[in-house]
């Protein structure tokens, strides 16, 4: 069964993006990583939420390379005082204790970084909160 939204993927048909094949590749990865995320289109781009609370905003512009923006939702809230997951993985920026971000610039680095995404993923849904 296919997870993606179908309204996201005719967004992008509309795009014309130089790195499609990069940000289809994602999605998958991200959907698929763990139950329950639901896909939709949130500035300008996917949007993958959890219970109702979006988590993971995909940056496709500009289209150069495509971030992944880990967050606890639009709303500001007050800071944990720690990282919301701790990782070995250097794929994360660190913004805040509740924001981060990861960069992909080509396929090899998605297909590089898939395993220590899917675990970002996983973690960041479970603990974001």
């Amino acid at each position: 069964m296919d997870k993606l939204n179908k309204e996201v993927s005719e967004f992008l048909d509309g795009l014309n993006h130089p790195l499609r094949d990069e940000i289809e590749n994602l999605r998958h990865i991200i959907i698929n990583a763990i139950n329950g995320l639901t896909e939709n289109i949130k500035w300008n781009g996917p949007n993958y939420c959890y219970e109702d609370n979006d988590r993971i905003t995909m940056k496709i512009q500009p289209p150069k390379q495509i971030q992944l923006i880990f967050h606890r939702g639009a709303k500001k809230q007050e800071q944990p005082k720690e990282r919301i997951i701790q990782t070995d993985s250097n794929l994360l920026s660190w913004k805040e204790n509740d924001r981060a971000i990861v960069t992909f610039k080509n396929m090899s680095e998605i297909k590089n970084g898939k395993a220590d995404l899917t675990s970002i993923v996983n973690e960041w849904i479970l603990k974001a909160k």
